[in-house]
């Protein structure tokens, strides 16, 4: 069980240190313009075809589920309006 979780706080610390890195790569992009956007962490990815694939599909899934929210809330408004 301490090997696992050994296992697991490295992974974790290899993951964080990533994602750490990766942002303030991003900021220093960023700062050009005055503010971070999700195309710097694009721009950076850009070169390692399955991250940048998967981000782009994360993006398009994070879009479906906004506006099945925003198509949920017209129906709920429409709902609550007819009572």
């Amino acid at each position: 069980m301490q090997k696992i979780l050994s296992s697991f706080s490295l992974s974790e610390d290899i993951v964080v240190e990533y994602v750490t890195d990766l942002t303030h790569k991003a900021q220093e992009i960023g700062s050009k313009r005055g503010r971070l956007l999700v195309d710097d962490f694009l721009y950076l990815v850009r070169k390692d075809s399955p991250k940048l694939n998967r981000c782009r599909e994360l993006l398009a899934m994070q879009e479906e589920l906004k506006q099945a929210r925003k198509a949920f809330d017209v129906d709920e408004e429409k709902i609550t309006s007819l009572d």
